[in-house]
């Protein structure tokens, strides 16, 4: 597929903006909401291998402790949200669902005996998801993005691991990391892969059997196959020798007859 044709699965829609809106706007009315009537919602959040603590897989996303850790997690979550639902349109609902249970659980299965709370783990899939997905590609549209989730976001990487910050959940970044770059393989892109026009661009391309590359020495100089032979035009058909006859000139001759005078005597007769 030509790169126009690409580049037409890019579509804005209203939905680009509205999905990351009207998810951080939720975050924000959860959060009014305890403050407002003073709820501590904390115990909601994931409580590492307990049967309590699987509710928090669903309701950790939505819970923050602070009105900083809120304003933390908004702006990234707006931004990767709608690049998710722009470039990735088909994979976005899924990612999102998958996403959160997925990382939730594995926060479950190794977190420290703590409430673990907050959308981060959602932004590390997202984060891990696009750049991954985009270097997997190759199309150059996806792994720009990729690059520029790097540029901005690529200090994340050293909250996955443990004692950077003990006020963190370097779990729940960890088991993003992981469910995006998992995410990244299952979820195929079709709409983006390119059109193979040479063999090369084939995966099973073996360069040992092709027959351009047969003409490089070990020296790696390309020697130039013998000219061809000539071969006799086909239009032009060499009939077999004939009998040739010899010309001869046909001659043809004509007699005519012209009868001699008589002599005239009359004056010899008159001198004798």
């Amino acid at each position: 597929m030509k790169n126009d044709q690409l580049d037409n699965q890019f579509k804005f829609t209203p939905s680009v903006l509205a999905w990351p809106l009207y998810f951080v706007l939720l975050l924000w009315l959860i959060y009014w909401i305890e403050v407002k009537y003073n709820i501590y919602l904390n115990d909601y959040g994931i409580l590492p291998r307990t049967l309590k603590g699987l509710r928090g897989i669903v309701l950790s996303p939505f819970l923050h402790g602070s009105l900083e850790h809120l304003y933390n997690n908004s702006i990234p979550l707006f931004v990767l949200i709608a690049a998710l639902r722009y470039f990735y349109r088909k994979q976005a609902l899924q990612v999102i669902v998958y996403g959160v249970l997925l990382s939730g659980f594995i926060t479950w299965l190794i977190g420290r005996e703590s409430y673990h709370i907050g959308a981060s783990g959602l932004i590390y899939v997202l984060v891990s998801f696009m750049f991954f997905k985009g270097i997997q590609t190759r199309y150059y549209r996806l792994v720009a993005l990729s690059l520029t989730i790097i540029v901005l976001y690529g200090g994340m990487i050293w909250y996955v691991f443990p004692d950077v910050d003990e006020g963190i959940s370097w779990e729940g970044h960890l088991g993003g990391l992981i469910s995006g770059l998992l995410f990244s393989k299952i979820y195929s892109t079709p709409e983006y892969e390119q059109q193979i026009v040479y063999d090369w661009q084939r995966p099973d391309f073996d360069p040992q059997n092709d027959a351009f590359m047969k003409r490089f020495n070990d020296d790696g100089v390309f020697v130039n196959p013998p000219l061809p032979e000539p071969e006799p035009d086909e239009d032009i058909k060499i009939e077999p020798e004939a009998d040739v006859i010899p010309f001869r000139p046909v001659i043809r001759y004509v007699y005519t007859y012209i009868e001699k005078p008589k002599e005239d005597n009359s004056d010899e007769e008159l001198n004798n």
